[in-house]
């Protein structure tokens, strides 16, 4: 907190076979590692955070993979946007299970068009941010019921509507908070509602404070700080959030 420059922690040497446009990352406190979503070389690695480390470990190789997120047991789950598909994996283990999609691209309940971040919850309910439907997709754990929390209106700047969306979260009352990039906002959509509200952006493209350039990941700490990827503005912005 307060450093003005930043610490390489893993890749580092350009685009190439160590990262290659990674997209979400998670940290293993267990392995004290970080486990990367290295989405331009097609696999999930795994990096230790002790100093020296040059090359990561992979994990998954041969996928799409987009979002990651653990859940208490540890299960990794991971987003295949070539496969429109969420699986969970046991960490060692190269085959996981579809928990999510697995029934192509398209529009339908069961189906999505380019799986992006993912959240999963404490009953390993998975939320999916379903970007090129512009929709945030929920899977109840075993569950054949698949529901649309946020979005699902069409392309759009309106409040029932979401326009490629990324980065995602969920808190425990079920609010969904979620990354509206191509509208340059922050949406909070309470369980149930029909129509979110813009909390932070939302004033059109641009380099101002309250302003974004497409958003990617979102993330809160434990004081309730919003943490934005400011993707086309190259840099992180912070939120507090009432």
């Amino acid at each position: 907190m307060g450093d003005t420059n930043g610490q390489v922690v893993a890749g580092g040497h350009g685009q190439g076979n160590r990262l290659n446009r990674p997209t979400d990352v998670l940290i293993d406190k267990e392995t004290d590692s970080l486990i990367i979503c290295d989405w331009g070389n097609r696999r999930v690695v795994r990096w230790s955070r002790r100093s020296g480390t040059t090359q990561g470990e992979i994990l998954i190789d041969n996928i799409s993979c987009w979002g990651l997120a653990m859940d208490d047991q540890r299960y990794l789950y991971i987003s295949d946007t070539d496969k429109h598909e969420v699986r969970r994996y046991q960490i060692g283990y190269k085959n996981g299970t579809i928990v999510a999609g697995g029934n192509g691209g398209g529009d339908g309940l069961n189906q999505f068009n380019w799986p992006t971040y993912i959240f999963v919850d404490q009953q390993q309910t998975v939320y999916v941010s379903d970007n090129l439907n512009h929709r945030v997709m929920k899977w109840n754990k075993g569950a054949k019921e698949r529901i649309v929390v946020a979005g699902g209106q069409g392309q759009g700047n309106a409040l029932t509507q979401l326009s490629h969306p990324y980065g995602l979260f969920v808190d425990t009352l079920g609010t969904i908070y979620v990354a509206d990039s191509s509208n340059h906002r922050v949406m909070r959509w309470p369980k149930g509602a029909k129509e979110g509200t813009v909390i932070v952006g939302g004033n059109g493209k641009g380099t101002g404070a309250n302003q974004f350039n497409y958003l990617r990941g979102l993330s809160f700490d434990r004081h309730g700080n919003l943490y934005v990827v400011d993707h086309s503005n190259n840099r992180v912005q912070r939120f507090s959030i009432e």
